[in-house]
């Protein structure tokens, strides 16, 4: 049952209408009904208060949720990486993207400060936490569609290894102020 927040006056004016009846009413089990149809009213109007209150609470609502990949490219592999991502990757995030698992991605050049830095960020985009639920089950057919099995997928994501280093990711999801 959805309870829509109403004004205290309503739920009084409620109130008083049911304590009128019953206290008219001619039968004498009614009268035993006062005390706990005010105990809900009363429930009702502390919960429709709280929900409202939660509502206006936040001055944001949650978005989008990122995976943020730091990547750091092995010396003179670069180019050599970067040809993988313009094709096997590109081809993997674009069908990801046509089947409405992924919102997005895309590909960032850093500078680095220093030799354990990435210099390349790769970002994915889900429409929000609920994109994760199952995702291993809806990502393989088409890993084992690219790759030829998730065997040779494992295969491959070895051999990138000697292209270049996960530094780390990162979650994070975008809060849209209101």
């Amino acid at each position: 049952m959805l309870l829509v927040p109403c004004s205290a006056q309503v739920i009084v004016y409620i109130a008083r209408r049911i304590m009128c009846r019953s206290s008219a009413s001619k039968f004498h089990g009614e009268s035993k009904m006062k005390k706990p149809v005010l105990l809900l009213l009363a429930a009702i109007l502390t919960l429709s208060a709280s929900l409202t209150r939660a509502q206006e609470d936040h001055a944001y609502t949650q978005g989008p949720v990122v995976i943020v990949s730091f990547v750091r490219t092995e010396p003179g592999m670069f180019e050599e990486y970067m040809r993988y991502l313009a094709s096997t990757y590109k081809h993997l995030m674009d069908d990801y993207k046509k089947q409405g698992i992924i919102t997005d991605y895309a590909v960032y050049q850093a500078r680095p400060r220093d030799p354990q830095d990435a210099d390349l960020i790769l970002t994915v985009t889900y429409k929000n936490m609920a994109a994760f639920d199952d995702l291993q089950a809806r990502t393989d057919p088409t890993a084992k569609k690219v790759f030829g099995s998730l065997t040779k997928a494992a295969s491959a994501s070895a051999e990138r290894a000697k292209m270049r280093k996960d530094i780390g990711s990162q979650m994070v999801r975008q809060l849209i102020l209101k």
